[in-house]
């Protein structure tokens, strides 16, 4: 991949979830991005329109193909991508989609994780260049019911006190996010007044004002966000 001339395809589920930060970090490296709205229309690029795909979140589950009927032939280009070596990562949603097509299972989670929570990076995450020797000291951003399995063939990165498997990276160039490290102080704010019916009492579900009390975590995030796009960016 020509990391001065990439060009990156972002899948969107739904209005309010955008790329977040990763336009900055496009943006800055003047890198070539395209869009999918899922919610508008069904049209997928050739494999020789882009480098890297992304794949961003959504309140719907990956198996809700009846109310959501483009999941089927968004999964089938997911696969290909995939198949065609292309760098792929996905947040949330697109994490779970991920490891649907690598065959993972996607389930409920014993618990909803809505709000800032740490994750704690697994060793073999640390000899990865995804997190090379980075130990976090901050919480990320959560807004899930579902969790996966890891894929066969995965490595396992990090996990959280209320979901096990929280990412993991697939043959050096995919890598699912179960957290959003794409948060901006704008996309937080769509995200709690589209979300709000979610924020019920929860193990781990924090109320909207306590998430905006948090947003001192958001560069942090968008940190790591940046130094994990890097890396993949070099594949």
């Amino acid at each position: 991949m020509k990391s001065n001339n990439l060009r990156i395809h972002c899948l969107i589920h739904v209005s309010f979830e955008g790329i977040g930060h990763i336009e900055s970090w496009a943006k800055k490296h003047n890198y070539h991005l395209s869009y999918t709205y899922l919610f508008e229309e069904v049209s997928f690029p050739s494999k020789d329109e882009f480098d890297m795909l992304i794949i961003m979140g959504g309140p719907m589950n990956i198996y809700e193909e009846e109310l959501y009927p483009w999941l089927v032939p968004e999964k089938k280009f997911i696969r290909e991508a995939i198949e065609s070596d292309k760098t792929v990562i996905g947040f949330c949603l697109g994490s779970q989609l991920i490891a649907d097509v690598l065959g993972g299972k996607i389930t409920s989670n014993k618990d909803k994780e809505i709000g800032w929570f740490p994750i704690v990076l697994t060793d073999e995450a640390k000899n990865t260049p995804i997190f090379p020797n980075q130990d976090l000291d901050f919480s990320v951003f959560h807004w899930h019911g579902d969790t996966f399995s890891l894929p066969q063939n995965s490595v396992k990165l990090a996990s959280s006190r209320g979901c096990g498997n929280q990412a993991f990276l697939y043959n050096e160039r995919v890598v699912g996010l179960q957290f959003h490290l794409e948060v901006t102080p704008e996309s937080l704010d769509e995200m709690i007044k589209n979300g709000k019916s979610e924020l019920q009492d929860g193990k781990y579900i924090q109320s909207a004002q306590e998430m905006k009390n948090n947003t001192h975590f958001i560069s942090q995030c968008n940190d790591l966000l940046e130094n994990i796009l890097d890396q993949l960016s070099k594949n």
